[in-house]
């Protein structure tokens, strides 16, 4: 199963959205509340650390980044894969929510996301899973930001070495038999086809039919020799940050592993598909992954019986 504890990684991907808010008129995606949940300081931290090339050693609590230094970097290495995926999954979110009437949200390894907040379909139901760690601290800054919790929201907090989080979101509510959404984004770069996969027959233990499931992965050309230069920058510096991206799945190993658990691709977003939707025509110098692909996958039939036998 996947484990989420707050990383650098994390935080640079809430900094990015942040950033991208605060700073582009023409945006991919609008996280308008990153930079307050995030905090300054939090906020200045993540700037800094990519001003100054990565070393955290560096941080100075009187000290402002540049972001004229930074802009370049964000635009080619750092910003383009958590704006685009954050949102083609909104995106589809809405449909599916606009389809179905009601249905349940729930967002794998949700760290700083800010949905809960901006949602204003009050249809949706959401479930956020995380580490207690992470969830605890992100609790903490909601509170001292005087956020209301929306009634449609659920914090599960799951540690992946001893809890099931199948159980634990039936314990916060889960229907298991309501039409449910989920996402896993930007946790397949470290981790094992196997191991992902045992997420995915997780999934599929308690969603009903038509319910759908959104993730983000690297293909198989990622660790070759001739990829793309900043495909490999970008592994080097999440490698130097301790987080090193170590996998990469062919589409069919993604397509057999879903369809080995009732799951069919229902969208697969390509590195042009994303380009062509989300870069076409930008001047910022943002552009697809050349190695990083979005996949939409339906259920394709009914929920599994066994697993509420054994609960």
């Amino acid at each position: 199963m996947i484990e989420n504890t707050e990383s650098i990684t994390a935080k640079i991907c809430s900094f990015i959205r942040a950033y991208h808010s605060n700073y582009e008129k023409n945006k991919i995606f609008d996280d308008y509340l990153a930079y307050e949940l995030m905090g300054k300081e939090e906020y200045e931290e993540i700037g800094q650390l990519i001003e100054h090339n990565y070393n955290k050693n560096l941080f100075d609590v009187a000290y402002n980044f540049s972001s004229n230094k930074i802009k370049e970097t964000l635009n080619e290495y750092f910003s383009p894969i958590p704006l685009s995926r954050a949102a083609f999954a909104e995106r589809e979110l809405a449909i599916f929510a606009w389809d179905r009437g009601e249905c349940q949200y729930v967002i794998c390894g949700a760290g700083m996301d800010t949905f809960a907040f901006r949602n204003t379909n009050e249809k949706i139901k959401i479930f956020e899973i995380d580490h207690p760690d992470t969830q605890k601290y992100k609790l903490e800054k909601i509170k001292k930001l005087e956020w209301n919790i929306p009634k449609n929201v659920k914090y599960v907090a799951v540690d992946f070495s001893k809890d099931d989080m199948m159980e634990e979101l039936i314990k916060n509510g889960f229907d298991i038999i309501a039409p449910s959404f989920f996402t896993i984004l930007g946790v397949t770069y470290y981790l094992t086809l196997n191991t992902f996969e045992e997420t995915i027959k997780k999934i599929s233990s308690i969603s009903s039919f038509g319910s759908k499931l959104i993730f983000d992965f690297p293909d198989n050309t990622t660790f070759n020799k001739n990829v793309a230069n900043r495909v490999k920058v970008l592994a080097n510096i999440t490698a130097s940050l301790g987080e090193p991206m170590e996998y990469g799945y062919s589409i069919s190993e993604i397509e057999n592993a879903l369809n080995r658990h009732s799951f069919l691709i229902d969208e697969h977003s390509t590195p042009k598909k994303i380009q062509k939707r989300f870069f076409n025509n930008r001047t910022d110098g943002q552009s697809a992954y050349e190695n990083i692909h979005f996949i939409l996958a339906k259920k394709s039939t009914n929920y599994n019986e066994s697993y509420y036998l054994n609960i």
